[in-house]
């Protein structure tokens, strides 16, 4: 049966490492899993009175539509000041109100963070972790992915050249397969 994934990933900047490592593990994914970008660059920052206004901004109705049909999540970051990026933490509020109508509910997740440094996101993975338990997304534990020293493994094109990480990653992308299909 077709499974939609959708890949939500937190940093916005054209030539994101964090964007070509998410896309490449994505690309793993068993056949009959179809991915699908859920974009969070346009999201106005969530404001509770536009809701209980009847004012949602169309970006977030567009936002939540196409969440509401995905089966998991992909959640891809890298790590800004120890933490997660300001935008990935809008989407997930956008997509958990209004109060009640948390469309993340359920939804089984992975995540992956990366940085140039070599704590590979430790931080804004926790972090992230931290928000998904509050939505009650069921999240692969383990093997974790700590993407560090991105830059080493990625040729000028942003493709991963290291086999041990492509198959790291083949890893990460067979466990949460599991994760899915137990739920």
């Amino acid at each position: 049966m077709m499974k939609t994934i959708g890949l939500v990933i937190g940093s916005l900047r054209k030539g994101s490492y964090t964007r070509a490592i998410a896309t490449q593990a994505a690309q793993m994914l068993p056949k009959d899993f179809k991915v699908k970008e859920l974009n969070i660059a346009n999201l106005p920052l969530y404001n509770q009175d536009l809701d209980d206004e009847n004012r949602a901004p169309a970006e977030w109705e567009a936002f939540r539509s196409e969440l509401n049909v995905v089966d998991a999540v992909i959640f891809a970051t890298p790590e800004y000041n120890r933490g997660l990026p300001a935008a990935l933490k809008n989407a997930l509020d956008v997509g958990s109100r209004p109060y009640g109508q948390n469309l993340w509910d359920q939804k089984p997740a992975v995540i992956i963070s990366d940085t140039p440094g070599a704590m590979g996101g430790f931080g804004a993975n926790h972090q992230l972790r931290q928000s998904l338990v509050f939505l009650n997304m069921p999240t692969l534990q383990q093997p974790e992915a700590y993407i560090g020293n991105v830059t080493s493994f990625l040729d000028d094109d942003l493709k991963i050249t290291n086999d041990s990480t492509k198959k790291f990653l083949q890893s990460i992308m067979d466990a949460f397969v599991q994760l899915i299909e137990r739920y």
